[in-house]
C-alpha cells in the first residue's frame, strides 16, 4: 500500500512512521527539507520538497499511485485544497485532511472530504471530563 503524507510537522511525521511500521509504502512531502529530521536518520520511505499544491509535484511524488493521501500541514485552506486535488483531480479514494476550524471541517466532511479535527475531539474530550468530575455541592 502506498501513502502520501503532505506536511511533515509533529503530526504527519509520527503518522508517517507510523505507517511505515505497519508495512506501508510511505512517501512525504514538506517544503521544509530539515523536516526530515523528524523521521530519524534511517528514514527508508521518500521524502520531497516542495509545496503540496503543485500537481507537478503531487505527482513526482507518486499521488497517481497512492492508495491514501493524509494533508497535514500547518494551514486549514492548504489542507482543504490539497485534499480535494487529491481527490477530485487525481481520483484518490482515501483522503484525509486535518481541518482545525470546526465548522470548516463540518462544512467539507458534508461535501465528501474526510476530515479530522483535533479542536472538536479537544472539545469534546475535555467537556466530557468536565461531566465526569464528581464536584461536592456546597451548601450556603
Amino acid at each position: 500500500m502506498n501513502a502520501l503524507i503532505i506536511g511533515c510537522g509533529r503530526v504527519g511525521s509520527t503518522i508517517a512512521l507510523q505507517l511505515h511500521k505497519e508495512g506501508w509504502d510511505v512517501t512525504v512531502i514538506d517544503e521544509n527539507e530539515d523536516a526530515l529530521s523528524r523521521l530519524g536518520e534511517n528514514w527508508p520511505g521518500s521524502f520531497v520538497v516542495g509545496h503540496g499544491m503543485d500537481t507537478d509535484l503531487l505527482r513526482h511524488a507518486g499521488i497517481e499511485e497512492a492508495d491514501a493521501v493524509v494533508v497535514s500541514t500547518d494551514g486549514d485552506n492548504t489542507n482543504i485544497v490539497i485534499g480535494q486535488v487529491a481527490q477530485k483531480r487525481f481520483g484518490v479514494q482515501c483522503v484525509i485532511a486535518r481541518i482545525l476550524d470546526p465548522a470548516r471541517a463540518d462544512f467539507y466532511a458534508a461535501r465528501g472530504l474526510r476530515t479530522v479535527c483535533p479542536t472538536k475531539t479537544a472539545i469534546d474530550t475535555l467537556t466530557e471530563a468536565v461531566r465526569a468530575c464528581e464536584i461536592p455541592k456546597v451548601s450556603a
